[in-house]
Order: C-alpha cells, then structure tokens, then sequence
C-alpha cells in the first residue's frame, strides 16, 4: 500500500472511531510515593471468572513504564461531571494529582468521585501497534450512583436512558 493510501486509511480509521461512544477512564498507579495518572478511553470487560479488564496504554507513556515495574493499576471509571478530570489527566505533567480529590485504595490512587473503581495486578502486556495493551485481574471494585462521562464524536457526554412510551 503506498503512503498516501496508508495515511488514507489512518484518517478513516480515526473518523469511524470518533463514532463509537467510549466510556472514560484514568488508569492510575503509584510510583514509589507518587501518583500518576493517565486518561484512556480504549478499556472494556474481558473474563467474568476470574474478573479481568484489559486497558490500551500508549507505548511511550511513563504510566506503561511504572505499571511494568509494579504489576499493578487503577482504573477510575469518570462520572459525568468529570470532564475537567479527564482533560486534565489526558495532558503530560506531573501536577496532575493536585487539586483533585483522591485516596490510596488496595494500594492504588483512587479518585474521588468517579462513577466505578477497579483495582487490577497485570496479569500479562501484550503489544498492539503503538500501543500496549494490559490484562489485568480486578482485586478491588466500588462504584458510586453517578452516571458515566462519555466520549463521542470528540465531545464529552453521558449516558441516557431511551424513554420508554
């Protein structure tokens, strides 16, 4: 395939998946002390028995690198009125953590607020372009009333029931 069809194809591929109403998420973890922190929007359900999810990691991210070494993770499912959240955990930096509610949880930063938590060990990383993608097995859940934040069409939302007549 020549290079323009390639790049072609690329952009197709990312309009198709503008399309698709993601949930959104911050995978979290501790490095030593520190938090860190990542927003995803790729991370779905994967076994029922035992519980595991799998999450897509950009390849170069730092969070990858200490989820590698610690074999461990967070994942923080964003309630709908935490879309400064999402925005602020998508940028690089290491002041994500500040100003924003959070605790330790099974030895993972939670965040406050958020409509689900599932802490996770990594139970294997497997490579997917230029991303990683990490199975884990959920340790700890929690979930709060609030509806999800979502991600649709490069606009942030929620979920709503259809009405029934």
């Amino acid at each position: 395939m020549s290079d323009t069809a390639v790049h072609q194809v690329a952009l197709g591929f990312r309009e198709v998946m503008a399309r698709v109403c993601t949930p959104v998420a911050v995978v979290t973890a501790f490095d030593g002390q520190r938090p860190h922190g990542t927003t995803v929007s790729a991370f779905t359900s994967l076994s029922m028995g035992p519980p595991m999810i799998l999450v897509s990691l950009d390849r170069g991210s730092d969070l990858l690198a200490i989820i590698r070494r610690t074999g461990a993770f967070g994942l923080n499912v964003l309630a709908h009125d935490q879309a400064d959240v999402a925005l602020r955990f998508a940028r690089k930096g290491a002041e994500k953590f500040d100003g924003v509610d959070w605790s330790a949880s099974a030895r993972l930063p939670r965040l406050g607020g958020a409509s689900g938590w599932l802490a996770c060990t990594t139970e294997t990383l497997v490579d997917g372009g230029d991303h990683v993608v990490a199975l884990g097995t959920v340790i700890e859940t929690g979930v709060t009333p609030a509806a999800p934040l979502t991600y649709h069409d490069r606009v942030f939302g929620t979920h709503r029931a259809f009405e029934v007549a």
